[in-house]
């Protein structure tokens, strides 16, 4: 199963969205490996939400580049706060 994920940086008010196929790995990497990236400059990290949006690697990074897409902090808010995104689910495991 391949998730989409929400971390939020509490030091730089900041969120990024994520996929990967194990959410607890991926936060513990954004927490601790010491190369230099985007989201080790923002450390630490607190998951916020984590959605199992599919069996297909491409429909989750199809939902996380649209919500990238957006630039909108209050976009990921309302997901963070409706605690869903089936409507981005249904939309991209239709499209082909």
């Amino acid at each position: 199963m391949f998730y989409v994920y929400i971390l939020y940086s509490p030091s730089s008010d900041i969120y990024y969205v994520g996929s990967t196929d194990d959410v607890e790995r991926r936060l513990e990497e954004h927490n601790h490996l010491s190369e230099n990236s985007f989201t080790s400059k923002h450390r630490p990290w607190d998951l916020k939400v984590a959605f199992d949006v599919s069996h297909s690697r491409t429909v989750a990074l199809k939902i996380e580049k649209h919500i990238k897409r957006q630039k909108s902090r209050k976009y990921i808010e309302d997901i963070i706060e409706r605690n869903s995104i089936e409507r981005l689910i249904t939309k991209f495991s239709s499209v082909g």
